[in-house]
């Protein structure tokens, strides 16, 4: 499997189950961890672009040709069986996971790394009844969130503030997360200074990244 900490933290996410699913799979090197750990019995690779499943398909040929996996060309989760128990979503934005989930079903696991809007997701996922068990920031050249969530688990109970930040971070906050709130900081603070007059939006997000960094760094 390739080595980077991106995917080392996806991995670690990741848990036993009988059909593993991963939509948008690229190289398939998760599948490919599921697989030679023994971590599921058979796996559905899908992507929407032919030539990035023809990646995957040349990794997990041999798994291929002995049935253990599947691969699906298809948009979402429209070519992915519904006794899916554990599926994986990585690599797109938080938007289009959610019309992703909106227009096909609602597995039992989910393992979400989200470009963006992140806030969105989470709201999502709770309003669709799942608990959010694992919801943190990582780098690995760059800033990336990541999400576990099962369906009709005991959900910890999400404040607004959780909702736009991740409950991890805020709960059990990391130096990762510590630097992007900071590195944000700055970009309000530059853009205000190119402004050079007031910007209520920029302004207000600066307050709260202060405030945040304040009760986050408090313990550490």
């Amino acid at each position: 499997m390739k080595n980077t900490r991106r995917l080392r933290v996806l991995c670690g996410e990741l848990r036993p189950c009988g059909l593993f699913a991963d939509v948008g799979c690229d190289h398939g090197y998760c599948t490919q961890y599921m697989l030679e750990r023994g971590l599921c019995r058979a796996a559905v690779i899908s992507d929407i672009s032919a030539g990035s499943l023809r990646k995957a398909e040349t990794l997990l040929a041999e798994h291929i040709a002995s049935g253990r996996v599947r691969s699906v060309c298809c948009a979402g989760l429209s070519g992915v069986p519904r006794e899916a128990e554990e599926v994986l979503i990585a690599g797109m934005g938080g938007e289009e996971i959610v019309s992703i989930l909106e227009e096909g079903f609602l597995p039992p696991v989910l393992v979400l790394q989200p470009m963006k809007h992140a806030p969105k997701l989470r709201r999502f996922l709770l309003e669709r009844g799942y608990a959010i068990e694992r919801d943190f920031t990582f780098t690995d050249g760059k800033h990336y969130d990541l999400l576990r969530a099962v369906r009709g688990g005991a959900s910890r109970r999400y404040s607004p503030r959780d909702i736009a930040f991740g409950y991890d971070n805020l709960h059990t906050p990391s130096g990762e997360f510590v630097a992007l709130l900071r590195e944000e900081a700055e970009k309000c603070r530059a853009r205000l200074a190119a402004a050079g007059k007031p910007v209520p939006a920029v302004e207000e997000r600066l307050r709260e990244l202060t405030e945040v960094i304040h009760e986050v760094t408090r313990g550490l």
